[in-house]
């Protein structure tokens, strides 16, 4: 696996690999040795696990790291815990029969993550409600990210109470990773979080988190609030995308509050710009907090963004302006 990454990589004029290693020990001879830019990082490895090597490495020198990982249930479920601990992003390994090149897109993760800002994650707080927060909530949320999300959405969502404003959610991930990205979340954040499924209707109190695979998560057309899985082909470069979710919301307009968090591209900027004409509310991550400032950039510069807020303070905002009476935009 190490030979076809390598091999991979050093087709592209814009990474040097500079070294490569079997194991724990290796890698941190490595790291020292070389101070890498950026590096990636197998889950499984033998004597340490790369989980508990990208614990200690954050700690000790944090740096971009990509995850490698299988599409087996284990080990998604480990993937999304190293991207809570701080990795950037997390790649697939090749499978028999798999179609297209191995790790194509790779190099463009390496060169993305080589300039993300890397934060070390911090418990989340509060701890979870033990009752509802009885505010009227009179907008629904939707969500997008992509690199470095992962955290972000967890520490958003550590601030909904249990009644919280009906919220979608569309991450860049694989499929098994989103389910596995769901089932970490719900124990640990006051709302419901699961995976959408098509027809569910918006609820206060629930999170439904796009699936991903073949499908987009998108609201159903007409003034309910239901939503749609729909098959078809990537938006904006992605399948789930955000762009496809915030465009099918279009409609309900002054009822949404859409939020774009750090990540890579430009997935999101079009549909942002379209929901703010519409009369929806708008926030973008700030510069500062992004782990990569792409996807809000580019939502920015299309005049998408209402609101600039800082991750610490991004869950706060969105509920103040869930509250927001439909028609007005917030003071």
């Amino acid at each position: 696996m190490r030979g076809l990454i390598r091999s991979v990589l050093e087709r592209d004029p814009r990474i040097e690999v500079v070294a490569e290693a079997g194991g724990a020990s290796e890698a941190r001879d490595a790291v020292n040795a070389h101070q890498p830019h950026v590096m990636t990082l197998d889950i499984e490895m033998p004597s340490m696990s790369g989980l508990e090597f990208l614990d200690r490495l954050m700690r000790h020198r944090p740096m971009p790291v990509v995850m490698v990982s299988t599409l087996t249930k284990a080990g998604s479920a480990i993937a999304i815990e190293a991207l809570a601990k701080g990795a950037v992003e997390c790649v697939q390994k090749p499978t028999i029969g798999q179609s297209g090149a191995p790790f194509a897109g790779l190099a463009d993760i390496l060169v993305a993550a080589a300039n993300a800002r890397v934060k070390l994650p911090t418990s989340m707080a509060p701890p979870r409600p033990v009752s509802q927060s009885g505010r009227k909530f009179q907008r629904m949320c939707l969500l997008g990210g992509s690199t470095g999300a992962v955290d972000a959405i967890e520490r958003i969502l550590a601030r909904f109470p249990s009644d919280c404003p009906p919220t979608l959610i569309t991450q860049h991930m694989p499929e098994p990773f989103l389910a596995s990205f769901a089932a970490r979340l719900n124990p640990i954040v006051a709302p419901t979080v699961r995976l959408a499924r098509d027809g569910d209707e918006l609820r206060h109190g629930e999170v439904l988190i796009a699936p991903g695979g073949a499908y987009h998560l998108n609201m159903q057309p007409g003034f309910g609030r239901r939503v749609s899985l729909l098959e078809g082909p990537k938006v904006s470069g992605h399948r789930p995308s955000v762009d496809s979710m915030f465009q099918s919301a279009c409609h309900l307009g002054d009822q949404v509050v859409a939020g774009i968090l750090t990540g890579m591209g430009r997935d999101g900027a079009e549909g942002m710009a379209d929901l703010r004409s519409k009369g929806a509310i708008t926030l973008g991550q700030s510069r500062e907090s992004c782990v990569v400032f792409g996807m809000p950039r580019m939502a920015g510069e299309m005049d998408g963004v209402d609101q600039w807020v800082d991750l610490d303070a991004f869950g706060d905002a969105l509920l103040k302006a869930a509250e927001t009476p439909v028609g007005a935009k917030p003071r």
